[in-house]
């Protein structure tokens, strides 16, 4: 079992951003990547709704026999984990807004958080946010759009610079000292929010966070890859291969996959 992969799902092709830190830090572990396209985003769909995506993507991702499985979608993560960890004997590894390490760090004590509508809304949301941040001023935004125009190919278009600035400027105002992307999509959008940011802002997100403790189960579990078989990674979207091929690199495999 210990050379099976490890299965990531998202809402879209976000997710691939903490595909990238989970094979930086686990070079030799297989792994497959399932981009639900077709119902980005999750977050305008309801509780039930987003449970049940997530359920079709964990049955999907158990049938190729994966060992350990990855929500790596904020509002799947927010809404359907405990459901999933609860009727499923695999281990999941989800993803939260990195709320803790900008509360224990700004110097402003005032931060800036973009998400998703269903991940700002989230129960799991509020716990995180009022255990670290209650002592500091948060300002919330929702990335209303974003994730669409990432989905569409439109990462650098000027509609998106103009949705950003149109967000992040009440943040910029209020004198954030760190802004937290709470979405696995909106780490892309890096080098557009560095110049827009002022210098003394710094971008963090949960990708490093979830390759460590990926690492940390499956060591736990004794599931680390051991072999010195060739690793595989497979790539599933139901959407615009294009788009995915186009953010972890035309050397890997894109198939479409209709489910």
């Amino acid at each position: 079992m210990n050379t099976n992969a490890i299965g990531i799902f998202d809402s879209g092709v976000g997710g691939t951003s903490i595909w990238k830190e989970i094979n930086a830090l686990l070079p030799n572990e297989n792994t497959i990547y399932l981009a639900d396209s077709k119902n980005a985003p999750y977050g305008p769909k309801g509780k039930d709704a987003i449970i049940n995506l997530s359920i079709k993507n964990t049955e999907y991702l158990l049938k190729q026999n994966c060992k350990l499985i990855i929500v790596a979608c904020n509002t799947a993560t927010t809404n359907a984990i405990d459901y999933l960890r609860a009727n499923y004997s695999i281990p999941f590894i989800g993803i939260e807004p990195a709320i803790k390490p900008a509360a224990l760090q700004t110097k402003t004590n005032t931060i800036g958080i973009l998400a998703t509508r269903g991940t700002l809304s989230s129960t799991l949301f509020s716990k995180t946010s009022t255990l670290f941040a209650s002592n500091i001023k948060v300002i919330e935004q929702h990335g209303d759009g974003i994730v669409e125009l990432i989905e569409g190919g439109k990462l650098f278009s000027d509609e998106m610079k103009t949705l950003l600035n149109q967000y992040l400027q009440p943040m910029i105002d209020a004198n954030i000292d760190y802004l937290v992307l709470g979405c696995t999509h909106y780490p892309y959008l890096t080098p557009l929010l560095i110049n827009i940011l002022p210098n003394n802002v710094k971008i963090i997100d949960s990708g490093e966070a979830v390759a460590r403790q990926t690492k940390t189960v499956l060591e736990k579990l004794n599931l680390i890859n051991n072999s010195f078989k060739t690793i595989e990674h497979s790539f599933y979207i139901n959407g615009n291969t294009e788009v995915l091929k186009s953010l972890v690199g035309t050397e890997f495999k894109v198939d479409y996959l209709d489910f």
